[in-house]
């Protein structure tokens, strides 16, 4: 099964990204994901769901460690890989370029 998380960590700053922030994108883009995506006010990543889970597991625990007051996350079963289900009825429909 594969997974798309997406989040983001408050609170924001605008001027400097701050130090939770920082923290989470490290994380995912530390992580033994297939595709990452980092911005400025969401983050997306893809991968094997033990991937991401350890992934999303690793996020929590460091962003708020390191300051965030609030981390905001979806979680979805995405179907792209050969031999994955289709992803549940009313879910998103994932286009190829992952968006």
């Amino acid at each position: 099964m594969r997974l798309r998380v997406e989040f983001t960590t408050e609170p924001f700053d605008l001027d400097e990204a701050p130090r939770h922030a920082v923290v989470a994108r490290e994380v995912i883009q530390a992580a033994d994901l297939d595709a990452v995506d980092v911005g400025p006010f969401g983050n997306t990543a893809e991968g094997g769901a033990d991937a991401v889970i350890a992934a999303v597991d690793a996020l929590l625990r460091r962003s708020l460690e390191a300051g965030a007051t609030r981390v905001s996350l979806q979680v979805n079963v995405i179907a792209d890989a050969p031999g994955v289900p289709d992803a549940p009825e009313g879910a998103p429909e994932i286009a190829e370029d992952g968006r």
